[in-house]
């Protein structure tokens, strides 16, 4: 069973549909790429879009039905593993000498790929019957890897009565995916969810087999170090292995932004680095105690666990120099993909947008219903619609679906902080408790803030594929990260797999700031701009921003260091690098001295 792409580099779950499909434009390539589960209603479009254009009969799954979330998610994870797999069979079956879309697939590699220069020496000197016998060995497809926000666990009802957890949204997206045919990985991200991983030791495919295969994997998102032990050791006390911890930028990506306390990325994975073998050793004893009080056998070897990154990479410098220097076996590139059709489900209103945006159009917005800093792009069509409701006295969404619909603060139903009845409650109450006008106006303001991403990020995948979307609407939202500034064109695949591999390059822009130097500005930023301000005279927040600050003043010590030796790999000029560590040292150390002082 072949498990990873042949490439070093994956593409990220983008928002809630931008790689709803994304599987089926790039697996046949060899490019693993990661599927959000949020939105089932989404999943059964696509799944009726696909089935259509195969001219194969197409069979709904009603809401009305038991386990309708879950067999909807199954239904369409099928439906893409068994495309894959034709394509994958078809590739291979009609194989010639002037297969483009085989050329294609080892062109893509890396140069020094030994796939990519067995092919081509092949091409040239082997015999046509034992170049199609190599290629049929060889030709791997990239996985159909998923995405649960662990935050996104809903409670579900049956008229009135509540369903039992299991039914739960995250819970039944877990089972939606343990049920399908795929043999990839579950990427959980937004943190611990208890409940959710004790779900998992229900379903046999988390656990290895006799001969030691985990049919589905479990990846999981970090920020640092400890998250990593932490939530590992929870797993492998319940007998299951997590296969890859994938250390995510807090700041410089795209999505939700869980801003770590002041640790940037190049700590965080020189801390992996250095740490990784004692890791693997821990967690594995965890493992085998896990799976021997459940009267499993371990296997003689720690399965294969493996590390990779993501958030603001952007040269095929950078990208070399994470995969090295910090041992890694992928780097995500997420954002640098919204600007390729080829590779995602996107509308053309929407790339020109985000092909024009620069710097001070993307921002970390207060949008998402979660209450967690959002990124966002100014201007974009959800935001503009949700601005013309509440100008006409209506704001607030219809809440169609529901995914974002976890607060309690009123009696009843939990509620999503985006709906049009939640937000009437809240303004009539501090039309009630305010007794100034501008304090009302400012918490209104507030209120109605929040947007409906959950709908407006997976609009885009129904415009750009010509689907109705009258109940969504014609609003989109878009979660790009900082990095889109530097991304200005519309590029082919094969095009950003040359710039990803260093073989072309397709950035305008030569003032793009390496990715560890524009993390650490997103930091210090978002101290002054968010944590700052909140100190007051609350002592424990102002505890907290000066271990913030310690954590920040070591970074630019490591960095400090890590650019003076390493400016060739880095491809860096030292001097510049250097004065803009100064001029943040500055600004955190002036910071220190006013509060001291």
């Amino acid at each position: 069973m072949y498990n990873f792409s042949p490439h070093t580099f994956h593409v990220p779950v983008m928002g809630i549909g931008y790689t709803i499909d994304s599987p089926l434009k790039l697996a046949h390539f060899g490019i693993t790429s990661v599927v959000s589960l949020v939105d089932d209603m989404l999943m059964e479009k696509m799944r009726e879009f696909h089935t259509r254009s195969m001219n194969s009969p197409f069979q709904g799954i009603s809401s009305k039905v038991a386990d309708f979330r879950a067999r909807r998610i199954t239904a369409f994870l099928d439906l893409m593993d068994g495309m894959v797999k034709e394509k994958i069979a078809g590739m291979k079956s009609s194989f010639n000498r002037k297969s483009e879309e085989v050329d294609k697939y080892f062109e893509m590699l890396p140069d020094f790929s030994k796939a990519r220069q067995t092919y081509f020496y092949l091409k040239q000197n082997a015999s046509f019957s034992d170049l199609k016998d190599w290629v049929f060995e060889n030709l791997h497809p990239g996985q159909i890897d998923v995405n649960i926000m662990t935050k996104l666990d809903k409670p579900n009802f049956s008229g009135s009565e509540q369903l039992p957890v299991e039914f739960n949204d995250a819970h039944a997206a877990l089972r939606g995916f343990a049920k399908s045919s795929l043999s990839s990985s579950l990427v959980l991200s937004a943190g611990m969810n208890p409940r959710l991983f004790s779900y998992m030791e229900k379903w046999d495919d988390f656990y290895p087999d006799p001969e030691g295969v985990i049919k589905k994997k479990v990846t999981i998102k970090v920020s640092d170090f400890r998250s990593a032990v932490v939530q590992g050791k929870m797993l492998a006390k319940k007998g299951i292995w997590v296969s890859e911890f994938r250390i995510e930028s807090g700041l410089n990506c795209g999505g939700h932004a869980f801003a770590s306390q002041g640790n940037l990325l190049g700590p965080v994975l020189e801390e992996f680095k250095q740490k990784r073998k004692d890791l693997i050793e821990d967690q594995f004893r965890t493992f085998c105690e896990g799976l021997a009080a459940k009267g499993m056998t371990c296997p003689e070897q720690p399965p294969v666990m493996r590390f990779s990154a993501q958030g603001g990479v952007g040269t095929a410098d950078e990208h070399q120099f994470l995969l090295h220097h910090y041992h890694l076996d992928s780097v995500g590139w997420g954002t640098p993909f919204l600007m390729v059709p080829e590779a995602v489900s996107i509308d053309a209103d929407t790339i020109n947008k985000l092909g024009r945006a620069k710097e001070k159009d993307l921002y970390l917005s207060d949008i998402s219903p979660l209450g967690v800093p959002f990124n966002n792009l100014r201007g974009n069509t959800k935001d503009l619609e949700k601005k013309r409701k509440i100008e006409a006295n209506r704001p607030g969404s219809n809440c169609t679906k529901q995914y974002c619909s976890l607060n309690s603060e009123f009696s009843g139903r939990p509620v999503c902080t985006a709906s049009r009845q939640y937000q009437r409650k809240k303004i009539l109450l501090a039309e009630a408790e305010l007794s100034s006008q501008a304090a009302i106006d400012k918490e209104i303001k507030k209120i109605t803030e929040k947007s409906c991403i959950c709908v407006g990020l997976g609009t885009s995948a129904l415009i750009a594929n010509g689907i109705s979307h009258t109940s969504e609407g014609a609003g989109v939202s878009v979660c790009p990260g900082p990095n889109m500034a530097y991304f200005d064109k519309e590029a082919s695949l094969k095009e950003m797999a040359d710039h990803i591999y260093g073989r072309e390059n397709i950035m305008s822009r030569s003032d793009r700031p390496h990715i560890f130097l524009k993390e650490l500005g997103l930091y210090v930023n978002y101290f002054f701009e968010k944590l700052k301000p909140q100190e007051e005279s609350d002592v424990r927040k102002k505890a907290a921003n000066e271990k913030f600050l310690q954590a920040i003043s070591e970074s630019i010590e490591y960095y400090r260091d890590m650019y003076i030796r390493q400016s060739a790999q880095l491809g860096v000029v030292v001097a510049d690098v250097l004065g803009r560590l100064s001029f943040f040292e500055k600004q955190v150390n002036g910071t220190l001295w006013t509060e001291t002082k």
